[in-house]
């Protein structure tokens, strides 16, 4: 079943499965946290079973925090309504859950020797789901339903922000962490959700003195100037020219090349908010961005592997087609309801997102002969005489083991202690 998968749709080119298997990771920078929550990572990781795969940990992580994120839509799917105390908490514990899983699937990776590239992907992949996830329920939980422009920022801001790491990372062949980063940026998530269950949506409007501002749009003001902050950093490096021939990027392509289809997405969905002729946006905001975000998920996942197959980056691609139904709807005076178009766009983005990133897997599975949630490898289709050693069992006895990354990097003392 999964030959006839591959031969039908093969969604990378025997180019980029080269240059996956010529891949190497490479980051630089830690965050505030990290340190103090390296103790408790590695403790963690000591807790899990050795026949338990890596991806398996990180899948495991990005469904409880995807359920416990859509319990909160349920209960609030126009981020106007309260919703139960208990879902804040689970939200919290939810997102603290992914973060710890997330951090510990490349030493459990290290710790069994099944560190792979796909490891690498995977990880990056769940982040970019999770992303659109987080920012969804941050939107609820804040009830910023009342205030749709504060909503549309503070969703984008989050996905933008996570695609411009991976944009700069494609560039300069590195990924970048900064004193303020993703493990930081979760805590503070973590925090909002507990003063939600506390304190209830009052607290959000409450308006703060001096400033006359509400508690919802300083903390907007706060969130995005942070944001700001880290994505200026970005283009500093992406401006400076890349790791490429001439200053280009990894693929040697274009430093801005990445541009395009992240902003078409983004410039679509303000278009069809401001002249939705039934204020789709605004009755319907968790569908809506939930819809974008699956489509800016599939082209996130399509960065990262352009980055790490050094190839080059689309700048169309299925997951369009999504929006741009809203779109041709919308011009055509809203020939069917828009609220239908939106439900069909919506199933068809994420069945768009699911199938590539399954199809990926499968595909990396197949080139590596290694299985994606077990670590036993598969038999060797070429017949060595190392009987059924996989290609990524045979490199390691001839290369340093491989380090499988995560979306947090180590600190050189704990990579060292890693190994």
């Amino acid at each position: 079943m999964s030959r006839y998968f591959l031969e039908m749709a093969p969604m990378m080119s025997e180019a980029q499965l080269k240059g996956l298997d010529e891949h190497k990771y490479s980051a630089s920078g830690t965050s505030a946290v990290e340190p103090v929550m390296q103790v408790f990572w590695r403790w963690l990781v000591e807790k899990v079973p050795l026949w338990v795969a890596p991806n398996l940990i990180t899948l495991v992580g990005l469904i409880i925090n995807v359920v416990t994120s859509l319990l909160l839509m349920y209960y609030s799917p126009t981020a106007k309504e309260e919703a139960p105390v208990w879902v804040y908490m689970s939200c919290a514990v939810g997102l603290f859950l992914y973060q710890s899983l997330d951090a510990i699937d490349g030493k459990q990776a290290r710790r069994t020797g099944s560190s792979t590239p796909l490891g690498e992907l995977f990880d990056h992949g769940c982040d970019s789901i999770s992303t659109v996830f987080v920012g969804m329920a941050t939107c609820c939980a804040m009830t910023m339903g009342d205030n749709p422009d504060l909503m549309f920022i503070t969703f984008f801001n989050a996905v933008f922000v996570f695609y411009c790491a991976h944009w700069q990372t494609y560039v300069s062949g590195t990924l970048k962490f900064g004193f303020f980063d993703v493990t930081e940026t979760q805590f503070g998530v973590i925090m909002l959700f507990l003063l939600s269950m506390v304190l209830g949506k009052e607290f959000w409007g409450i308006q703060v003195p001096l400033v006359g501002l509400s508690m919802r749009v300083v903390a907007v003001i706060c969130s995005t100037s942070l944001s700001t902050w880290t994505v200026w950093g970005n283009f500093q490096t992406i401006l400076k020219g890349g790791a490429g021939k001439n200053g280009s990027t990894v693929a040697g392509t274009s430093v801005l090349s990445p541009g395009f289809p992240i902003l078409f997405p983004i410039v679509l969905a303000l278009m069809i908010y401001k002249k939705s002729s039934m204020d789709l946006f605004q009755n319907h905001p968790c569908l809506y961005l939930l819809m974008f975000g699956m489509a800016i998920g599939k082209i996130t996942n399509k960065l990262v592997i352009a980055h790490m197959t050094k190839s080059e980056m689309t700048m169309f691609d299925s997951s369009m087609i999504g929006p741009g139904l809203l779109f041709l709807d919308q011009y055509f005076n809203s020939f069917i309801n828009e609220y239908i178009v939106l439900w069909i766009s919506l199933i068809f983005v994420t069945f768009d997102l699911v199938q590539y990133c399954f199809l990926v897997c499968l595909q990396i599975c197949d080139h590596l002969d290694i299985y994606c949630f077990n670590i036993t490898s598969k038999p060797s289709k070429k017949g060595l005489n190392s009987g059924n050693m996989s290609k990524a069992t045979r490199g390691a006895e001839n290369l340093t083991v491989y380090s499988r990354p995560r979306t947090r990097s180590l600190t050189r003392a704990n990579r060292e202690q890693d190994r």
